[in-house]
């Protein structure tokens, strides 16, 4: 670079979401404005954990004896606040990608919830989304980053008060490994409070407190005149004395005692690891001895990440530590797939400190870890679900779709994860566990019944339930869109089949079978003429033993796919066949009754009858009929007559 171009700072205009980002934050109140510092501290942290991680395949980017800190710099005349670190830094390109981007996926979403929001909810969501650099500008008019990437010799200073445009131009050739940013505080008071020694520690004890890195301080104290033996000197002078600080204990919170841990530094390194605002619903904290020595620190968040369908992100949100070194940061080796909405932190003292990715797919020992965490989990949410049911439905409302991968993926042995699933039912509101429907049956019943579907009320007034509702017995509503997937596995729970009540087999007794085969006999010619009109759209016409009062529903054929999974995998972009369903007719309803009359007596009229039976039970079920307009018409054509 030419030495004019160095002199020219470049002026780019910020990417049109964080323009309103920056809007919302800069023009919004906050109730916790000192959460700021909370993130520059931990985004420095971050930055000195990449410089590690990266220095244990290039040693050159951290040079022996290199003691890596953060520092925080006070300068209550010029009213700037500066937090300093030595980390891994930032070139031009990052600087761009970083500052002035926001490569999410959720931003608009984000975006529009923040505009949503009330003042109160505000900060929980900019902890929630890890913005965490913008909220500088809460208590900032201008802020400068000086910055330079280790193993490169440019430095860059990034600056802007929070407009639409900011600048990047080249610094000084002296320019420190790391990164530098100053604060220019806004004049106002509570602004101007945070330059102040107090509470600058204050913040930093309550929240920053378990960094492993040294956060530092240049702290100026008056001291009295000392004598030869060290003692004040009566009446003596006092004069002014600086010294550096180290305001955290830097002691890894997993590392100590459970007993010496209270529930408020809990909630703080939780906050720290996962810039939520809320605190964790359940804390999982162990150490493991013997042959396999590791000590495991996990949390389980209130609410779902925005991010957690995001087929872009981590599988797994666990970061790995060997003797308190971080090697490896979403390690998706720790946890399962399904289990991806669990935070926290694993450190093991049997692994080698140089470990490599290629060499924990191999690991045996990550294999044992990752069957005691899920254990753990499993262990803590069932807890959960005895000890505290309300808390627990707003978990599985969170989580329960996630788990129900697991389910999926045929890790549900023993049903270890079926038997958290909550589920609602015919039985009323609440929702129930399968252990808790099969204490509910009868002994005259041997399975466990289940009906899919979008919308509860269109179930429960489904033809499919109404020899259920005469036998009195429950069948579960199975309404979450995953659910048919994961019935794939899920076929049996505590010795009792699952089986679907709108499948092809039915519930049924002895006298049904008698009763079905004479019906049959005597409405042949009906069955016949129906399966004659419809053709190949349907697979089979019948009478049905489940139908108390509708006239005919329709039931999926053994093995075939049900109408919502093919509406699903189409949506998707599957090519599947046709899939024809079975019809099965009400012999005792009147209306059947007047197609058996019409079968021998006018065949146009039977044709419009049989087609009108065909859309009511598609409707009954949620589903449109095969020709809208023709059903319409045919409908009105019915009431003129009558």
């Amino acid at each position: 670079m030419t030495d004019t171009a160095a002199k020219t700072p470049d002026t780019l205009t910020f990417e049109a979401e964080v323009q309103s980002l920056l809007d919302l934050v800069i023009h919004s109140l906050y109730t916790n404005r000192e959460i700021f510092l909370r993130e520059l501290i931990s985004n420095a942290s971050d930055a000195l954990d990449k410089l590690r991680f990266t220095a244990l395949t290039d040693a050159e980017l951290l040079p022996e004896g290199d003691e890596l800190c953060v520092s925080i710099e006070r300068d209550e005349e010029a009213g700037t606040l500066t937090i300093v670190d030595n980390g891994i830094g930032m070139n031009r390109e990052d600087l761009m990608a970083n500052l002035g981007t926001l490569a999410s996926s959720g931003t608009r979403r984000f975006l529009e919830e923040l505009r949503e929001a009330d003042a109160k909810t505000r900060p929980e969501l900019i902890g929630q989304f890890g913005v965490g650099f913008y909220s500088s500008f809460m208590v900032a008019d201008k802020v400068v980053v000086t910055t330079r990437k280790a193993g490169e010799q440019e430095g860059w200073i990034w600056q802007s008060a929070g407009g639409g445009e900011y600048t990047v131009e080249e610094a000084a050739e002296n320019t420190q490994r790391g990164t530098r940013i100053t604060l220019h505080m806004q004049p106002g008071e509570d602004e101007q409070s945070f330059l102040t020694e107090w509470k600058v520690r204050e913040i930093v004890r309550r929240y920053s407190d378990f960094i492993e890195y040294p956060v530092t301080m240049d702290v100026t104290r008056n001291e009295p005149e000392l004598d030869d033996e060290g003692k004040p000197v009566e009446d003596g002078e006092t004069k002014e004395v600086t010294s550096t600080e180290t305001l955290n204990s830097m002691k890894p919170l997993w590392n100590r005692p459970k007993a010496e841990i209270s529930a408020e530094e809990y909630a703080e390194f939780y906050k720290h690891l996962t810039h939520d605002w809320n605190e964790p619903a359940e804390v999982i904290h162990f150490r493991a001895e013997g042959t396999l020595e590791y000590t495991a620190l996990l949390f389980i968040p209130k609410e779902r990440p925005f991010d957690m369908f995001d087929s872009t992100q981590p599988k797994s949100r666990l970061s790995l530590h060997v003797r308190k070194v971080m090697v490896m940061n979403d390690c998706e080796e720790l946890l399962p797939p399904w289990l991806r909405f669990v935070r926290g932190v694993v450190d093991s003292a049997d692994l080698p400190l140089n470990v490599s990715r290629e060499t924990l797919q191999d690991n045996p020992l990550l294999k044992k870890i990752q069957t005691r965490l899920v254990k753990k989990v499993l262990e803590v949410l069932d807890k959960r679900r005895t000890e505290q049911a309300d808390g627990y439905a707003e978990t599985w409302k969170a989580y329960g779709t996630i788990l129900k991968e697991g389910i999926y993926m045929g890790d549900d042995g023993d049903n270890r994860i079926s038997k958290l699933c909550l589920f609602q039912s015919t039985a009323g509101a609440a929702a129930t566990t399968l252990a808790q429907y099969v204490e509910r049956m009868g002994d005259d019943q041997e399975d466990i019944w289940y009906l899919a579907g979008n919308d509860r009320s269109v179930l429960e007034s489904s033809p499919h339930l109404e020899a259920f509702k005469s036998q009195d017995w429950e069948v579960l509503l199975m309404l979450d869109p995953v659910d048919e997937w994961m019935l794939d596995r899920l076929s049996e729970f505590d010795g009792k089949t699952l089986k679907n009540a709108a499948g092809g087999e039915g519930v049924s007794t002895e006298e049904d079978g008698e009763a079905l085969s004479s019906m049959k006999e005597e409405g042949a010619p009906l069955l016949t003429g129906l399966g004659e009109h419809f053709g190949e759209s349907i697979k089979e016409v019948r009478f049905s033993s489940r139908l108390t009062d509708s006239p005919a529903v329709l039931v999926t054929a053994e093995g075939a796919l049900s109408p919502s999974m093919q509406r699903m995998m189409r949506a998707n972009g599957q090519e599947l066949p046709d899939m024809p369903r079975i019809l099965e007719i009400n012999v005792t309803h009147p209306l059947v009754e007047r197609l058996g009359e019409l079968r021998a007596d006018d065949a146009e009229r039977f044709a419009d009858y049989a087609d009108l039976l065909l859309g009511q039970a598609l409707l009954a079920e949620g589903s449109p009929p095969p020709d809208p307009a023709r059903f319409s018409r045919l409908v009105t054509e019915l009431m003129v007559r009558a």
